[in-house]
């Protein structure tokens, strides 16, 4: 008898108690995917307009009022702070702008570069050699350039806040404010 017979078998015994119970199952599936994606929806929804007032309209009202800090009702602080966000673009022709500006104003410490090989198993001492031949080899070596997101954050930050211009459509950069609630401290 081979796995198809097999499988007809067990699926032509199974009874009528089995049968509810696989579909009642399949329907609690099906609705707590529908759940699911409802939820990760309300959360993207709610995550952007957070985001608005968050970085938008709180900052700009109390940057209106001329409000650096508040003391909220239940103890809790509010303040607006900068944030900063860079990338490198994923095209590779502005990428490659980006490390170019990187490189001609000093800041190439900021790049990472990535040799990637692929050995199979069982060419655990060929990989060794060929790390040290790389050259000599003549095989097709897959090579990246990129700088850690945080490192750019933190490099972008910086060199804005000692005034050096940067590209700021080559990094992608954005600036903006965003608005910070802080708990009452407990004490206990």
């Amino acid at each position: 008898m081979n796995d198809f017979e097999s499988i007809s078998e067990e699926l032509s015994s199974l009874d009528e108690t089995g049968l509810s119970k696989v579909s009642k199952l399949a329907q609690m599936q099906v609705q707590l995917q529908r759940r699911v994606a409802d939820i990760e929806e309300e959360l993207k929804t709610a995550q952007r307009d957070l985001r608005q007032v968050s970085e938008d309209q709180l900052p700009a009202a109390m940057a209106e009022y001329n409000i650096t800090k508040l003391e909220l009702d239940d103890g809790s602080s509010l303040v607006v702070n900068k944030f900063y966000n860079a990338s490198i673009p994923k095209d590779e022709v502005k990428a490659q702008e980006a490390f170019e500006w990187l490189v001609d104003n000093g800041h190439g410490d900021l790049i990472k570069n990535e040799v990637l090989v692929r050995f199979v198993r069982g060419q655990e001492d060929k990989a060794e050699e060929f790390a040290n031949k790389l050259a000599e080899e003549g095989m097709a070596v897959s090579t990246k350039k990129k700088v850690e997101p945080m490192t750019l954050k933190g490099f972008v930050r910086e060199q804005t806040e000692l005034g050096t211009p940067i590209p700021t459509e080559t990094f992608n950069i954005f600036i903006g404010e965003r608005s910070k609630v802080t708990p009452k401290m407990k004490r206990g």
